[in-house]
């Protein structure tokens, strides 16, 4: 998707030489750098292997060899024309294109409006899908006139050199995972400060509201990840560090999530066995599963740009948490979900609002939800649920300022992916 509107231009030009760059190690590709990485990518066996066995399946496993043959002059054909990032998104807008005709009912938005394509903004969203959430919400800055996002990718997806290419081929910039003390200070710092730069620079943001995709339904956000937006700026205070990010919640909601069977199963491994090992391919499966999986109906809400009435982290955080919340829209399988879960196990469902929960279900939707869950074993069930009902719980629950508190801060991360702390 490429950037559109006035000084959008990818500003290739801020560090001509490598020891101007003090974000050279995080930073997406520049223009100059989009061609020799794409030459480079189309010469890496293991690149071209993984996306012939993606797009030729069968072939694949008939010929691997010939498969991979295939794929790299296809792929030479697709890419001889792209020379900086704004040919790059053009080829990635089309592969959404495909993408959304295939495996979406419906696809809208709202909130856009209330924004200007003339300021830059930082888009704080929940975080249900590793690759497609930013991505959606690309589709609908890009379709809307605004610029597309720089999006932040934490490195434990980074397993492989052609994989971090090709995020950083699509404005991706990285967030190191795993450092501890004066390391953890400084990359927090420098990642910070990159934020603040990218935005002064009339350059859009996709940031997760914490780190790791919500398993289970439950969108809260990190006040830590707050703190480190505020570290470049940290002497006029977090308010005001934060005011200059222009900073805008969003949520976004799928009717069918494409991964909602592995997270029911990995919740219910890590509340079974206290523990849920990744292999090697997890990541790479997730990412897989929610591009090509059936997501039904998709929403996506820009709220109002974030105005901190103090420095408390902790407040800030429930205001961005309200409006994701409340921007969420609920659909059928939410409703649906709750209903189930009444039944199966009422003692996870708090006193609701009942006059918010009388809505008209169509036969189709029952029969289709019923469908998927038939398909989930019942041990998991009580998980699957959860996920889909907890966004009307936290719309709704009655007396009590936020019925997941607990959950929401205990929940095990085991992707790391999106936010930044």
């Amino acid at each position: 998707m490429a950037p559109t509107g006035p000084g959008l231009i990818v500003r290739s030009y801020l560090y001509k030489r490598a020891d101007m760059d003090p974000f050279s190690e995080i930073r997406p590709y520049h223009d100059g750098e989009i061609r020799p990485v794409l030459d480079r990518l189309l010469e890496t066996p293991e690149f071209l292997r993984s996306v012939a066995a993606f797009r030729m399946r069968g072939l694949y496993r008939f010929s691997p060899a010939l498969a991979t043959w295939v794929t790299r002059h296809g792929l030479r054909r697709q890419l001889r024309d792209v020379n900086d990032v704004r040919s790059m998104q053009n080829v990635i807008a089309g592969y959404m294109d495909r993408m959304i005709e295939r495996t979406t009912t419906g696809l809208t938005h709202s909130g856009l409006d209330q924004l200007s394509p003339d300021r830059a903004y930082l888009f704080l969203s929940n975080h249900r899908d590793i690759a497609m959430d930013p991505a959606f919400v690309n589709y609908m800055l890009y379709h809307g006139g605004f610029d597309t996002v720089y999006i932040a990718i934490g490195d434990n997806l980074l397993k492989r050199p052609f994989v971090t290419d090709l995020m950083r081929l699509n404005k991706s910039f990285i967030v190191k995972r795993n450092l501890r003390g004066r390391e953890l200070l400084q990359s927090s710092l420098s990642l910070s400060e990159y934020i603040h730069h990218l935005i002064t620079h009339h350059c859009n943001i996709w940031i997760a509201q914490r780190e790791g995709r919500a398993k289970n339904g439950i969108d809260r956000t990190e006040p830590a990840l707050l703190k480190m937006l505020g570290m470049a700026k940290r002497k006029a205070g977090l308010a005001s560090a934060l005011r200059e990010l222009h900073l805008v919640p969003v949520s976004i909601s799928y009717e069918y999530d494409p991964c909602d069977l592995m997270k029911a199963k990995e919740l219910e491994e890590m509340a079974r066995t206290g523990r849920y090992e990744k292999d090697e391919n997890s990541d790479i499966n997730s990412i897989v599963t929610g591009m090509i999986g059936y997501k039904g109906h998709v929403h996506v809400h820009f709220g109002a740009e974030l105005d901190p009435a103090s420095d408390a982290a902790d407040e800030m955080a429930s205001q961005i948490d309200r409006q994701i919340i409340h921007g969420y829209r609920l659909q059928g399988s939410n409703y649906l979900a709750l209903e189930k879960l009444r039944d199966l196990a009422p003692e996870l469902v708090p006193a609701m609002d009942e006059s918010q929960l009388e809505v008209e279900i169509s036969e189709e939707c029952r029969q289709r939800f019923e469908k998927r869950l038939e398909s989930v074993p019942e041990q998991v069930r009580p998980w699957y649920l959860q996920m889909y009902a907890n966004p009307v719980i936290s719309r709704h629950a009655r007396g009590k300022e936020d019925p997941f508190a607990p959950l929401a801060e205990s929940e095990a991360d085991t992707d790391g992916d999106g936010s930044a702390v």
